[in-house]
């Protein structure tokens, strides 16, 4: 029997293609700027009105406890929007998740005229500490430096090897926020709009996200619409050899978006991985209860 959590979500497939912009053979109403970059899903407020009011109602049926007992840290990519942000914590802790803390990576990171700078910084910081010390050179050493620093496969309260790796990330500019009490086991990356910055980031941030993934119980990569056109960062990472086990979603400037997001957390918790949001997303809006 079809019961009512299953119309719930495949009402809220209707509202995802509605709020971004989809129409029957026009494609997508994404706002683009002067320099090709693009910033939102839909610029239509009455359709982010009734998104709004619709996720805000549906939310605690779609996703209740969909995080219980579970910790996620936001990290976020520079120029990402604090509503975005602000609206993934919001949709994290209302399926009964807790956040952790908030780490920015910065462009000096990113930016890969940075990569020996980060990879010295990695390998200096992480001396003696195996799942540094083991790691390939480059950005797979810095990812696993900074899983080291922020994420376990379960939640466990940080050491002197992650603040010890905190604070040299910190010191060298090359992350941006305060050392959090916990290592959680979950992470969502919420990424910034395309620009051609972005365009230059996207092979830094795949490799990142893929180490986190691998040191973690999931990882999803977040932005919006916009993040999954050619040169965003959420295309990026779906573009990515060897990131296919990072979950991503193109729809988190939307409040139906975060419940997605908090959704496919979800799948990875169960060890499932995918790719939501648009019909850019090679899964659907939004994952298929199981």
């Amino acid at each position: 029997m079809i019961n009512f959590r299953y119309h719930v979500v495949s009402l809220t497939a209707v509202l995802l293609a509605l709020a971004a912009g989809v129409v029957l053979g026009a494609g997508f109403l994404d706002q683009t700027d002067d320099d090709g970059s693009s910033s939102g899903s839909s610029t239509d407020s009455g359709v982010r009105s009734f998104d709004s009011g619709y996720a805000s109602r549906t939310a605690p049926l779609v996703a209740k406890d969909a995080l219980k007992s579970r910790t996620v840290l936001i990290v976020t990519t520079p120029g990402v929007q604090a509503t975005d942000v602000k609206g993934v914590q919001g949709a994290i802790e209302q399926a009964g998740g807790t956040v952790s803390g908030q780490v920015e990576l910065t462009s000096k990171l990113l930016d890969p005229g940075g990569r020996q700078f980060a990879d010295g910084v990695a390998d200096k910081a992480g001396a003696g500490i195996s799942e540094v010390s083991t790691a390939s050179a480059g950005y797979p050493r810095i990812g696993a430096a900074l899983a080291r620093a922020y994420l376990a496969t379960k939640v466990t309260d940080a050491d002197e090897a992650s603040t010890q790796l905190a604070a040299a990330f910190t010191e060298g500019d090359l992350v941006v926020g305060d050392q959090p009490e916990q290592r959680a086991d979950l992470a969502v990356v919420v990424t910034a709009p395309r620009t051609s910055a972005t365009n230059q980031q996207g092979a830094s941030l795949a490799a990142l996200a893929t180490a986190l993934d691998q040191a973690s119980a999931g990882v999803v990569v977040a932005g919006p619409s916009s993040a999954s056109l050619e040169g965003g960062l959420v295309e990026a990472v779906r573009g990515a050899e060897g990131a296919s086990q990072v979950s991503t979603v193109d729809v988190a400037d939307l409040p139906a978006g975060r419940v997605v997001v908090t959704l496919a957390l979800a799948e990875e918790i169960n060890g499932r991985s995918g790719a939501w949001g648009t019909s850019r997303s090679a899964d659907g809006a939004l994952p298929a209860e199981k």
